[in-house]
């Protein structure tokens, strides 16, 4: 597929004439729905994963900052693949993670309950965050929060990411999903197995972490893109892959606004979490062949 394609299939609003323009694609439904730009990423060979200088690297970071020992002694690293090089074809992914605005299309046509959270389920996750920390992410009345239209959405779960695929598909007549982590991982670390969407050294200029502030999301693509592209690969929030380690649960990437030193934001870091969960620090992005 040629890279004009991918620019006439990406922008704020899909058309029917761009998804007609993908061999193989149907008709959309709907010849005006907001999604993210997408990005192509090229077929060819990457480094996946980290090795003993990465996952070292990242330990003494994460001590430097946090002045404990708590990753290492926990071992939260050890669990990534360990480096190796494979080959991927060539797939298109969105550039920014999934935004507010552009899931209360989904809601709004869909009758979906919003994105939230009641205190018992919430109070269910043991997260060390109390209750009033999710009312700030909170929409009230089926629209997202004041001023968080451009901001990614959180408080979904893997199973809401997934359905907002579907729907994306038939509105679209693409073939949207949650991407695997071996093709998240690609694209926002590039072809080198760099650390870092943008080198090998962490830099807290370069994403939106706890280092910096404000504590809080931001509106997508504020900071400098990665090697193909992408924006808040690191930083801002974790984003849902449709990895598996174990059933019921999905590996999250990126790490998030909460984070600091940032061992956990670096592409080759994963963990799992319930498909159920619905956090604050939680989003996610969609890809296509």
């Amino acid at each position: 597929m040629k890279k004009q394609q991918s620019h006439m299939i990406g922008g704020l609003f899909a058309t029917v004439l761009a998804a007609m323009s993908l061999p193989g694609s149907v008709q959309a439904q709907s010849a005006d729905v907001p999604y993210a730009d997408v990005a192509e990423i090229p077929a060819g060979w990457f480094f996946q994963g980290s090795d003993a200088i990465e996952r070292q690297y990242a330990y003494q970071i994460d001590e430097q900052v946090y002045g404990h020992d708590i990753s290492r002694r926990n071992r939260w690293y050890d669990v990534e693949v360990d480096k190796w090089h494979i080959y991927l074809p060539d797939y298109f992914i969105m550039k920014t993670p999934v935004t507010n605005d552009q899931y209360a299309a989904f809601v709004r046509d869909t009758g979906r309950e919003a994105p939230d959270i009641s205190e018992e389920d919430w109070e269910s996750l043991g997260l060390i965050y109390g209750y009033d920390a999710t009312r700030p992410f909170a929409w009230q009345n089926g629209e997202p929060p004041r001023g968080k239209g451009n901001h990614p959405v959180v408080l979904v779960s893997w199973r809401d990411a997934q359905d907002y695929a579907t729907w994306l598909s038939s509105k679209t007549g693409i073939k949207w999903r949650i991407p695997e982590e071996i093709y998240w991982e690609k694209a926002v670390r590039g072809a080198d197995g760099i650390f870092y969407p943008w080198g090998n050294i962490y830099d807290p200029l370069q994403l939106n972490s706890a280092d910096r502030g404000p504590f809080d999301t931001v509106p997508v693509g504020q900071f400098e893109p990665g090697p193909y592209g992408l924006y808040d690969g690191a930083g801002q929030v974790f984003e849902w892959t449709a990895t598996s380690l174990q059933a019921g649960y999905r590996i999250v990437k990126g790490g998030s606004w909460d984070d600091r030193g940032c061992g956990v934001c670096r592409p080759a870091a994963r963990h799992g979490r319930p498909e159920h969960m619905q956090h604050i620090l939680i989003g996610f992005r969609l890809m296509h062949e």
